[in-house]
């Protein structure tokens, strides 16, 4: 066993929680004996470094060189990371190196450039185009901040000149913004006069704006950004800036305080955030774990070979695979996530789920199609400027040979947009001397190959071109440092043009099956087979066998056991499609002739099935309409993402209120007959959709990587997008269910509490705690099962020396379990059905840790003599340890 004050080195099993306001360091304090007891090993935590006042999330950072005050401060985490160390417990923190939170009066840094522009010590940690293609903006840093147009703006009064600070020192104040004048122009203000600078009169407007003229910085409605920013953002978000982390100075002074808490041992390792919004990711985090072993000698404690624990998040595009020369201990998860997803998904269903997505709402059902509609759009939209700085940095390469000269600038542009429509990853990781990894040619083989597909013949020759200028033929002498310049535009294009056409746009219009569409999903694989999910779980052992694994996040679109409800729709898609039909039918009074859309109102429905809680009787009013309010909050998020008939920038009010009138009529109307309907289909599959979530819980706890739960998960995890992801959760009920120590079968007993997952987990943690090297170095054996089932048993050992332990799940249960209140399977469910031992184990006592059963010596198990839950997980008796 390992010493209970020293951490487990690499974890073995986390739990997120998100720190904010309401929820300091502090309040996790007393959980630190629970988690313990459930079996986590570290606090995986949000983001620690003070954050934007009043942030939920903490990822919007002002001050990267002092703990949150917010959260506790230094000495508010000390407490924490006492009373963790106490229970044996390490806490690994989430890091954000890609950005930092500006547009107001708390980033010190950022006020700076604004005051001093070019001048200023930290005007290289940002990522600033300081000599853009528009020479207005030559020198300056354009601000979008404002409601209305510049001009209107300044008209009415909605800018002024104020004294801030302890000193007095002048700004100009719009709303909660604030932008500090060069030292020069203050001396000239004192000395005309704050009253020379009203905007009433007509000399006043003119000498303010003179004045305004004069700035580092150029103000502009916030409509403008997507054209005409000249810095880099986090997505489309104003109000986040790029930071050049690859600068050693910006790293340094971003990383001091994080590396200082690592060396004293307060903390255990990072998850780091967003890593391919940076320049170079490989590069980074490289660096960053060579600072992390400089201090590792330091560590109070610290032994020979130990070293922190370091994943980030990445997604992975199909076929892509996490490089392993970055020297991470491998991914945040999203690639499991979508693995056991796709596992729990019936192939047999896809057909007609898309035909019927297809005919009710008129979009595409190959959701390919659908992405590129959103690339084109996105980019047109929100990254128009950041597509010209690309354009830009490869005309001037193709400027400097005399073949290339000609190439004309619109069609550099034109072929640009059509590699980006096309891109199947988030970025390559290409640079001009060293060309594409070999690891990136395939993915920008597959964007070649379908942009000449779309391109105008004319621009073929082009698209040829930009395939050897980003990273398909080595530089030529004089053109490296114009070359690399014009990759690494292109990568930090192509990772947020992703990221908001995927995930946010395309995500929110493809409604064939919302289980499928999640953060990190391959959304065109519909499922994958046992042998498949065998494949890709031994390949992790191989390559990142500490890789984090989990099934929510703070980032998901709908929890992981909504997921897994929805999951068992592609089980039954003739129930399903009637089902819709039927209350299409039933809602037409409740909806207007053109709104909501057919295919919104599906998406609808999906919704209310897949997060119907366990526990709502349609007859329950007060409960009928808390659900209500919860979902009209994703409701509204959904229709603005998809953009379709609304959006952020522009809302449609009158379509946004027949949606939710919709939705209301639904669920507090006087009608309750399509209510109990909907509440009795989510019945129909509850039964199903617990035992997706009981076997996705466990090949996490078990397959090889480091489990993290998401807070509040170790229940059923009925949620939706952000903010609903991320309410309170009743931590003294879950305290009180493990209290129980009942087996994960006899908590089935009452099943719709969630208690049965929790105990699965407390019951395979343990068996983790106990025998950490078997399950963080074991051998991923899949098993041999034979009978009617076969093709539905997820059945393997972990295997270290002469330890072991076996897993066997049964998925893809809707025919078997239908409505079934009492949450069980029959010896005739399964009967016929085996799992082949190894003969290692063929010869010994077992236990089911999930039931407490003995399992009899034999070569095979048969099925109908070991599951009543879908989930089995065997270990040596203890007279045979």
């Amino acid at each position: 066993m390992t010493d209970p004050q020293t951490p487990a080195a690499p974890p073995r099993a986390t739990m997120r929680l998100q720190f904010h306001k309401d929820f300091p360091f502090e309040k996790a304090i007393p959980l630190a004996p629970y988690l313990r007891k459930l079996g986590i090993s570290h606090l995986y935590s949000s983001p620690i470094l003070t954050a934007r006042a009043g942030s939920m999330h903490g990822y919007d950072v002002v001050d990267p060189t002092t703990v949150n005050p917010e959260l506790g401060g230094e000495d508010g985490l000390r407490a924490l990371v006492g009373a963790l160390r106490a229970e044996g417990l390490g806490l690994i923190v989430d890091i954000v190196p890609n950005h930092m939170a500006v547009g107001k009066d708390d980033n010190a840094w950022w006020l700076d450039v604004l005051t001093y522009g070019r001048g200023s010590r930290f005007a290289h940690f940002f990522d600033i185009d300081w000599e853009p293609a528009d020479p207005a903006l030559n020198g300056k840093i354009l601000l979008p901040t404002l409601g209305s147009t510049y001009g209107e703006t300044l008209r009415n009064g909605d800018l002024q000149i104020t004294r801030e600070g302890k000193r007095g020192g002048l700004v100009v104040r719009y709303a909660d913004h604030m932008f500090p004048l060069r030292p020069e122009d203050r001396y000239e203000i004192e000395a005309a006069g704050l009253e020379a600078y009203d905007p009433s009169t007509e000399e006043g407007l003119a000498r303010f704006h003179a004045l305004l003229e004069k700035q580092n910085w150029r103000l502009a409605h916030w409509m403008v950004a997507g054209d005409e920013i000249n810095w880099r953002r986090f997505f489309d978000v104003n109000e986040l800036a790029g930071l050049r982390i690859a600068d050693p100075a910006v790293f340094d002074a971003t990383h001091e305080l994080l590396l200082n808490l690592y060396a004293e041992g307060l903390v255990d390792g990072f998850r780091v955030d967003h890593i391919d919004g940076l320049m170079d990711p490989g590069g980074y985090a490289r660096r960053l774990r060579e600072h992390l072993d400089a201090a590792q000698s330091s560590r109070p404690g610290a032994l020979a070979g130990q070293k922190a624990y370091l994943v980030v998040e990445k997604i992975l595009g199909p076929g892509e695979e996490l490089p392993q020369d970055w020297n991470v201990d491998g991914a945040s998860g999203y690639d499991f996530m979508d693995e056991v997803s796709l596992l729990l998904h019936d192939a047999s269903g896809e057909e007609k789920l898309s035909a019927f997505w297809a005919e009710i709402s008129g979009r595409p059902a190959d959701f390919h199609a659908e992405e590129e509609i959103a690339r084109r759009e996105i980019l047109d939209r929100s990254f128009s400027s950041q597509l010209d700085q690309a354009t830009d940095a490869l005309h001037r390469v193709a400027r400097l040979d005399f073949d290339t000269r000609d190439t004309a600038r619109a069609a550099i542009r034109r072929g640009l947009v059509e590699l980006l429509a096309h891109f199947p990853a988030y970025r390559t990781y290409a640079n001009a001397t060293e060309g594409r990894t070999e690891a990136d040619k395939p993915i920008f083989a597959r964007a070649m190959e379908k942009a000449r597909q779309s391109i105008l013949p004319a621009d073929l020759p082009v698209l040829e071109l930009l395939d050897g200028w980003l990273g398909g033929k080595p530089a030529v002498e004089e053109q490296p440092l114009l070359r690399d310049k014009a990759i690494r535009r292109f990568q930090q294009l192509s990772a947020p043009v992703a990221a908001k056409a995927v995930e946010d746009t395309a995500f929110y219009r493809h409604g064939k099956l919302l289980s499928r569409t999640d953060v990190g999903f391959d959304v065109a694989t519909f499922a994958i087979d046992v042998a498949t999910f065998h494949e890709k779980a031994a390949a992790r052992a191989r390559t990142f066998p500490n890789a984090m694994l989990t099934g929510a996040t703070h980032d998901h679109k709908r929890g992981e056991d909504v997921r897994a409800r929805l999951a068992a729709l592609s089980e039954i898609p003739d129930e399903w499609i009637a089902a819709v039909t039927r209350w299409r039918e039933a809602a037409a009074p409740l909806r207007t002739e053109t709104a909501p859309s057919a295919g919104d109102e599906q998406i609808l429905y999906q919704t209310l099935v897949g997060a119907w809680p366990h526990d709502l009787d349609p007859g329950d009013a007060e409960g009928c309409r808390t659900f209500a309010n919860r979902v009209a909050g994703w409701q509204e998020k959904a229709l603005r993402e998809a953009k379709l008939a609304t959006d952020w920038t522009t809302p449609n009010e009158a379509y946004e209120t027949a949606a939710r009138d919709l939705l209301m009529g639904i669920l507090t109307g006087p009608d309750a007959g399509l209510r109990a309907d909907i509440a009795a289909f989510a019945d129909r599959i509850g039964p199903a959709g617990a035992a997706n979530g009981l076997v996705q819980t466990l090949l996490k706890l078990t397959s090889p990587g480091v489990p993290d739960t998401y807070q509040g998960t170790e229940f059923w995890d009925l949620t939706l997008v952000d903010p609903d992801n991320r309410r309170p959760v009743d931590y003294a009920a879950r305290e009180t269910a493990l209290a129980r120590a009942e087996t994960a079968e006899a908590a089935a007993g009452h099943w719709r509490d969630g208690a049965t997952k929790q105990a699965l987990i407390a019951a395979v943690l343990g068996e983790r705690a106990r025998r950490p090297d078997l399950f963080s170095k074991g051998a991923y054996e899949p098993l041999a099962v034979d009978g009617p089932l076969a093709a539905d048993v997820v059945a393997f050992a972990r295997r270290l020396g002469d330890e072991s332990a076996v897993v066997v799940a049964l998925r893809r249960t809707a025919r078997l379990l239908g409505a079934d209140p009492d949450f069980g399977l029959t010896a005739q469910d399964v009967a016929g059905t085996r799992v082949a031992l190894p003969s290692h184990l063929a010869t010994i006592d077992m236990i089911d840790r999930l039931s407490g059963r003995g399992v009899t010596r034999s070569a095979a198990i048969e099925l109908s003599d070991l599951l009543r839950l879908p989930v089995a997980f065997l270990v040596p008796a203890p007279s045979e340890r």
